[in-house]
C-alpha cells in the first residue's frame, strides 16, 4: 500500500526542531562562560533532541516499534552523556539532563498532535530556565517561617482537597465538604499573592501599589490602616487617599474574580452593576495623583503592613460563617422566599463581601435568576464600601479622614444609580 504524505506531520517535526532549537539557545547563552568540553550539551544537541522527539510522535500512531526504539535511543544518550560529562568535570548540574529529557518530550508531543501542549510545556520551561538568578534569589530572601507556610497551603490544596468527598449533607443538605474546603483553599490562595506581592513590591514602590498588593487579602483592613495613618499625618494625604482609593478597584475586581469562580449566575449582571464603580474609583485615583504633585512629602514611617497570609485561622472562621449563613439561606428561601434571602446576603457581605459571593455559589442551580443574583451582589459590594468610607472617617477624622472616604462614597453612589435603573 502507498504511502499516504499527510502535510501536518512535517508540521509536527518542524515545530519540534523549533522547539529545540529555543531550548537549546537558553542553554547556549547561559552556559555561555563554561569551558569547552564541560558542558553537557549544546544548541545542535538540544535541536536534534526536539527533532528526534517530533519524528518519533509522527511515527507513533503507524509504526510504533521504530518510534519506541528511536525515543529510547535518544533517552538514552541523554543519560550515557550526562554520566560521561559528570565523571570528567566532577560537578555538573543536572539541569541540563532533565532539560534535555522534557526537549525530547515536548518535540514527542509537537509530533504526535499535541501541539499546544508541547509548545505550553516548553514555553514555560525556558520561562523558568530565564528565571534562575530570579528564583535563587526570592528563595534566598524566603524565612523559615515562609516555607512552612508555603508547605503547608501546598497541603490544604493539593492533599487535603483532592481527598474530601463531593456531596451534600447537613441541614438542608446545605454543606458540601469539598466546597467548603475551597473556600479555606481560595481565601489562603488569595492572601498568599497579596502577601508576596507587597514583598516584592517593597515599601520603594510607594504606599499605593503596597495597598493595592494588600486589597487581595482584605480591602477594608488596608482601608483601616490607611485611616491611621490619615490620622497620624505620617503619609502625604493626597497619596494616602489615592491608596484607598486604588485598594477599592482591587477589590472590585476581586469580587468580579470570586463570582466567576464560584457564582457565574451573577457575573454578567454584577459586572455591569459594579463597572461605573470601577471607573470612579480610577478616575479619584488619578485625581489624587495629580493632587500629590504639589503635595510637599511628608516624613516616613514603617512600611503599611499586611497581616499574615498563612494564618488559616480567619479562613476558617469565614468557612464556618459561610456554613451558618447556608443554612440561614436555605432555611429563608424555604420560608420566605428570595427577598430576604438578598437581606441575609447584605447584612453578611457588609464586613466581607467575600462570604456573600461563596454563600450564593453555595445555592442549588436555578435557586434565583441570574439577573436576580447579580442584583443581590451588589448590594453587600454597595454596604461595605460605605462601611469603610465609615471608617475613614471614624479612624481618620473627618478633616482629613473625608479624603478618604469621598471617593468611596462616590463609587458606593453609582453602583446604587445602576442598581436602581436595573430594579
Amino acid at each position: 500500500m502507498a504511502a499516504h504524505f499527510d502535510p501536518t506531520h512535517l508540521t509536527g517535526v518542524a515545530m519540534g526542531l523549533g522547539l529545540g532549537l529555543l531550548i537549546g539557545l537558553q542553554r547556549g547563552w547561559a552556559l555561555r562562560e563554561s569551558a569547552d568540553g564541560s558542558r553537557f550539551a549544546g544548541i545542535r544537541t538540544f535541536a536534534l533532541m526536539g527533532l528526534a522527539g517530533g519524528i518519533g510522535g509522527m511515527l507513533y500512531d503507524r509504526y510504533r516499534g521504530p518510534a519506541t526504539v528511536l525515543i529510547a535511543a535518544a533517552s538514552l544518550l541523554v543519560v550515557l552523556g550526562y554520566e560521561r560529562a559528570s565523571r570528567k568535570g566532577g560537578d555538573i548540574s543536572g539541569t541540563s539532563g532533565m532539560v534535555a529529557l522534557l526537549t525530547l518530550a515536548c518535540g514527542f508531543l509537537v509530533g504526535s498532535g499535541e501541539r499546544l501542549l508541547g509548545t505550553s510545556v516548553a514555553a514555560v520551561m525556558v520561562l523558568l530556565l530565564a528565571m534562575r538568578s530570579q528564583l535563587h534569589r526570592w528563595v534566598s530572601h524566603l524565612t523559615q517561617a515562609e516555607v512552612l507556610s508555603i508547605a503547608r497551603f501546598a497541603v490544604i490544596a493539593l492533599v487535603i482537597l483532592p481527598l474530601l468527598p463531593d456531596a451534600y449533607f447537613g441541614p438542608y443538605d446545605a454543606w458540601n465538604p469539598h466546597q467548603l474546603w475551597m473556600v479555606v483553599v481560595m481565601v489562603s490562595g488569595f492572601s498568599f499573592a497579596g502577601y508576596f506581592a507587597a514583598k516584592l513590591l517593597g515599601p520603594s514602590r510607594g504606599i499605593i501599589a503596597t495597598a493595592a498588593a494588600g486589597s487581595v487579602v482584605s480591602s477594608t483592613a488596608v482601608t483601616g490602616s490607611l485611616a491611621t495613618r490619615m490620622k497620624a499625618g505620617d503619609t502625604d494625604l493626597a497619596i494616602t487617599a489615592a491608596a484607598i482609593s486604588a485598594a477599592s478597584v482591587v477589590m472590585f475586581l476581586r469580587v468580579l474574580t470570586l463570582s466567576a469562580a464560584l457564582a457565574p449566575i451573577a457575573l454578567a449582571e454584577l459586572a455591569r452593576l459594579v463597572a461605573p464603580g470601577i471607573v470612579v474609583s480610577l478616575a479619584t485615583t488619578a485625581w489624587y495623583l495629580r493632587m500629590a504633585r504639589n503635595e510637599p512629602p511628608a516624613v516616613q514611617h514603617e512600611p503599611m503592613k499586611v497581616r499574615n497570609p498563612f494564618d488559616l485561622g480567619p479562613a476558617l472562621l469565614l468557612t464556618l460563617l459561610v456554613m451558618g449563613l447556608t443554612v440561614l439561606a436555605h432555611w429563608v428561601l424555604d420560608r420566605f422566599g428570595d427577598r430576604e434571602l438578598a437581606l441575609v446576603l447584605a447584612i453578611s457581605g457588609t464586613v466581607d463581601v467575600d462570604s456573600a459571593i461563596i454563600t450564593l455559589g453555595g445555592l442549588p442551580r436555578g435557586t434565583i435568576p441570574a439577573a436576580t443574583a447579580g442584583l443581590v451582589l451588589a448590594v453587600p459590594v454597595v454596604l461595605n464600601t460605605l462601611f469603610k468610607a465609615a471608617i475613614c472617617v471614624t479612624i481618620g477624622g473627618w478633616k482629613r479622614g473625608r479624603h478618604g472616604a469621598l471617593p468611596l462614597v462616590a463609587s458606593a453612589a453609582v453602583i446604587g444609580v445602576s442598581y436602581l435603573f436595573a430594579a
